[in-house]
């Protein structure tokens, strides 16, 4: 977003529309965003010139966006709502960059800029899960409280099964009933002060996959309380102490979220 507002500011334009949130995309050279980058046919400087030669219009209803310290046109406001409905869809309570975009493509501000085939690229690797990597050889874990989080017992097998078919999946409940078949199952669960579950993570129990973290879930209300955080820690601490060098991350969905927590990167495409 700040990357948007330097573009304007450049530009001769005094007013941010959706093309600039795009060109901002391509300022970005890490994580999604740095390989949409690297394998779409554009960059930021072909499409300033696509800008120019086109003199490119737009709905000029001048908004102020509190998102924003500049004007803004409608659309802008229009992305921003689709986004967080997005968002909301996935049942996420953070906006990210995979969103907006998705955004920007679904409301079709952005159609005469862009070929099929990078609008392809674009939803294929900005706006989907993705596999992550880590490196847990020289990590320094953060001090993380532990009040809440604790290993699974074989008698929370009913419970945390139900909870997860509940708010996740039949896919992911099935995936914890494997590791239950384990003597000693490498799944933490988070608990509140009534000890119900608010939240799981687990590793090597995907299709017994060794060094490979998830799946992951907090309750909705509690995911702005570090509980993310502190399971996926717990986990790779384990990781670590099997003698891991290496976590992966299966089908990060947030893959901010990663990268701040545990210095995660996207594993490019194939």
């Amino acid at each position: 977003m700040k990357n948007a507002e330097n573009e304007v500011e450049q530009s001769k334009s005094k007013i941010l529309k959706p093309i600039h949130l795009l060109i901002a995309c391509f300022y970005e050279k890490t994580g999604a965003l740095g390989e949409v980058s690297l394998k779409c046919s554009l960059d930021a400087a072909s499409l300033r010139a696509q800008v120019e030669d086109m003199k490119y219009t737009s709905n000029q209803n001048i908004v102020k966006s509190p998102l924003f310290k500049i004007n803004v046109t409608a659309e802008i406001i229009n992305v921003f709502e689709v986004a967080i409905s997005i968002m909301n869809r996935y049942n996420q309570v953070y906006l990210n960059e995979g969103h907006v975009l998705k955004a920007l493509i679904k409301a079709n501000f952005i159609d005469e800029f862009l070929t099929d085939y990078n609008k392809e690229i674009i939803l294929t690797l900005g706006t989907t899960s993705r596999d992550m990597i880590t490196h847990l050889g020289d990590y320094t874990f953060p001090t993380i409280s532990s009040h809440v989080v604790r290993k699974v017992k074989h008698n929370d097998f009913d419970e945390l099964v139900k909870y997860v078919e509940q708010n996740y999946s039949y896919e992911w409940s099935k995936t914890i009933k494997d590791g239950f078949k384990s003597r000693n199952p490498s799944i933490y669960i988070a608990l509140n002060n009534k000890e119900g579950i608010i939240g799981f993570a687990a590793f090597d129990v995907f299709k017994n996959k060794k060094c490979y973290f998830g799946p992951m879930g907090v309750s909705e209300s509690n995911r702005t309380d570090g509980i993310g955080y502190s399971l996926l820690h717990h986990c790779l601490r384990d990781m670590k102490e099997i003698g891991y060098e290496y976590a992966i991350i299966g089908g990060a969905g947030p893959i901010e979220f990663y990268e701040k927590a545990c210095n995660a990167v996207v594993i490019p495409s194939s």
